[in-house]
């Protein structure tokens, strides 16, 4: 049994178990977002005493932290006892076009031009991820949610603001790419 779960699975299966969970949220009358566990997490410690935006009944959210432990949990666990200790596959077009950027490509999920221990010691790193973190807290903020909530949950209930949302990621993931990324890298 332990080896059918580490090997890796198709790409449909997470699709036909995120739209299980959906259709139980749907059951349930519950949208989908990470984003919201932070100010949930604001919320229960104090922020609502000096901001309207964090002041609701935190305890309504209950089932999102869960949902974030268990996440918390299940990544844990995947990385730690069910990893493949294979290489990522990626593409040589990729590689290269990495490679152009500055950024190798060790088989692992995350460079370590940008994720080791050294690269924080570099400013230029330090700034990007807090530039970075800055950005996404904002645009979740200004979105009215993150990119899983309006993707996932939004799209699935037929919202409006979450189809230009989506869009708007798009679009910014590509001008990030292809017009941003090459000048700081």
């Amino acid at each position: 049994m332990l080896e059918f779960i580490k090997q890796p699975w198709p790409w449909y299966f997470s699709g036909l178990m995120i739209t299980v969970v959906m259709l139980l949220l749907l059951f349930w009358g519950k949208s989908f977002g990470f984003s919201s566990n932070l100010r949930t997490i604001c919320t229960m410690t104090g922020a609502g005493k000096k901001l309207k935006f964090f002041d609701f009944n935190w305890k309504t959210q209950q089932w999102n932290l869960l949902f974030l432990l268990g996440a918390i949990a299940g990544g844990y666990i995947a990385s730690h006892y069910l990893a493949n200790p294979a290489d990522l596959e990626l593409s040589e077009s990729t590689i290269r076009d990495l490679s152009k950027l500055g950024i190798s490509f060790k088989g692992g999920l995350n460079p370590d031009e940008l994720f080791s221990l050294e690269a924080l010691s570099q400013p230029k790193t330090i700034l990007l991820l807090l530039a970075g973190g800055i950005l996404v807290g904002f645009g979740s903020r200004y979105a009215g949610g993150c990119t899983s909530g309006h993707a996932i949950s939004g799209l699935s209930n037929l919202q409006l603001p979450s189809l230009v949302a989506v869009i708007g990621f798009f679009i910014g993931g590509l001008i990030m790419t292809f017009f941003i990324m090459p000048y700081i890298f």
